[in-house]
């Protein structure tokens, strides 16, 4: 089967059909997804959407464009919420360089403000990184030791810097813009990184994969993701089922 590692299903576009969509997971071979908060709001939504469902598990952390609300209190917030029995992660967290929706300087601050908690927590982080792989990378390697790990979300950069990350001890996970006919740089990380790195996800409902482009992405479609990778490395559908699902529950440590 295979696993979503990150999609939003707390997010208001599901409203109506959250539950048949909760519902048909399985159906859809899916064994289970991480759905990551943005901001406290949403974190809580995600730690009650896993409390209520067996195939959903949760992250928690405030997104880079939210950060300038941050204070200290946040921090302790996230605390509580992250000993939750089902929450895996730290995250969605990082830097976004493209939309600058805080300002840098607080991006930067709370970003390692929430590793050096993940840290404290023993959890690994999910890394939201747009425009800013220089500063995210640096940022990393100041943090880096035993205890630093985590995800590269829906990774953007080269296959060359994949390697750096990796090095650091991330995963990089592949989402939709890997099955778009012009997306160069994606299609060669798909075909370069070794399948013991490598994630896939949808990141609904955002990222829509071909053929739905478009439209409101859903788990279920994460199986396309899958298919373009397969394609790509020439190497059956299975072999990129088993280690995607076999990194997943590693890095989140899922049983």
């Amino acid at each position: 089967m295979l696993v979503d590692s990150h999609a939003h299903l707390d997010d208001k576009r599901f409203n109506k059909d959250r539950e048949d969509i909760i519902r048909e997971l399985e159906e859809n071979n899916i064994e289970f997804i991480v759905n990551p908060g943005a901001d406290l709001d949403t974190s809580k939504s995600a730690v009650e959407l896993a409390r209520n469902n067996k195939m959903i598990y949760a992250a928690v952390g405030v997104h880079p464009h939210d950060v300038k609300d941050m204070d200290k209190n946040t921090i302790e917030e996230l605390r509580k919420l992250a000993k939750e029995e089902k929450v895996v992660a730290i995250g969605e967290i990082g830097l976004d360089y493209y939309y600058d929706n805080s300002p840098r300087e607080l991006q930067k601050k709370w970003f390692k403000e929430q590793i050096r908690l993940a840290k404290e927590l023993d959890l690994p982080i999910i890394i939201h990184d747009r425009d800013a792989h220089e500063d995210t990378y640096n940022i990393l390697k100041e943090e880096n030791d035993e205890k630093l790990r985590g995800i590269m979300h829906c990774y953007q950069s080269s296959l060359e810097m994949s390697s750096q990350f990796i090095d650091l001890g991330f995963y990089i996970s592949l989402a939709g813009p890997t099955t778009f006919k012009n997306a160069k740089t994606p299609k060669e990380v798909a075909k370069g990184i070794d399948l013991d790195r490598l994630l896939i996800e949808t990141d609904s409902p955002y990222l829509t994969p071909h053929p739905y482009r478009g439209k409101r992405n859903e788990p279920k479609y994460v199986k396309y993701v899958a298919q373009t990778i397969a394609d790509l490395k020439n190497v059956p559908l299975e072999e990129i089922e088993y280690s995607t699902t076999r990194n997943a529950k590693k890095i989140f440590g899922i049983e």
